[in-house]
Order: C-alpha cells, then structure tokens, then sequence
C-alpha cells in the first residue's frame, strides 16, 4: 500500500463544529434566562379579584411598608418626589403613574403620594395589585 504525500495545507475549514457550539450556546442562554430574578424593591401587594396585567411603565412609585418611597427603584423622600417623577416624565413621556404599595402602607401615605404628583403635573394613577390566590 503506497500512500500519497501531499504538501499542501488543507484549505477546507468546516463550519459544523462552530455551529454546534452557538445552538449550545443558545439553548443556555434562553434556559438561564428563565430563571433571572427580577430586581427592584421587595413588596406584598395587596390583593384583588379583578387585578389585570398592567403595561411597563417608566413611571413606577413603590411604596414599602416600613414607609420608604422609591421613584424607579431609586429612593426619594417624600418633599423629592414631585420633582424626581416630573423629571422622569419628561425624559420618558410616560403619563401614567403606576403606584405599586405594600398591602401594609395606610391610606395616607398613598394620598400623600397621589397630591405629590399631581402638584407636578400628573393627573392619572393606577394601583398595581395582584390577583388574589397567587400569593
């Protein structure tokens, strides 16, 4: 048996290999963000029996049952709210303010937020609760 030497390179690269690693690569990526925690301030919302999904706002107000008020995740206290909404809606465009309270916050503090606002020129509010049963 004689066998052929040659001396040239081989010029064929074969591209199956680095496809398998992107469907790999790809398929982890879509099952590890299934299981990426949503950051942002912890809260228990109070319930609802009619509680629908609502639309991503920029324009998000938590308040927590220890009395902290966060504008976007950032905290703000009560006196810097206004301004820190009325800058977020000018940068946003968002109209619609989304009051995410602590089941445990009093009525007060949430009128308190609501006149904050509208002293700053937002004029419609929505409370974010959940659907009773999924807590």
């Amino acid at each position: 048996m004689k066998f052929k030497r040659s001396s040239q390179p081989l010029t064929a690269f074969s591209h199956s290999s680095l496809t398998d690693i992107t469907m790999l690569l790809l398929i982890f990526f879509l099952l590890t963000s299934q299981f990426v925690i949503m950051s942002g301030v912890k809260i228990k919302l109070p319930g609802s029996k009619t509680s629908e999904e609502a639309s991503p706002s920029m324009l998000v107000v938590t308040v927590t049952a220890d009395g902290m008020i966060y504008a976007a995740n950032n905290p703000v206290s009560l006196d810097a709210l206004g301004p820190a909404l009325k800058a977020i809606r000018d940068k946003t465009g968002e109209t619609v303010l989304v009051i995410r309270p602590d089941r445990d916050v009093p009525i007060d503090r949430i009128i308190k937020v609501i006149d904050s606002a509208k002293t700053n020129g937002i004029t419609k509010f929505t409370l974010e609760t959940e659907k009773e049963g999924q807590r």
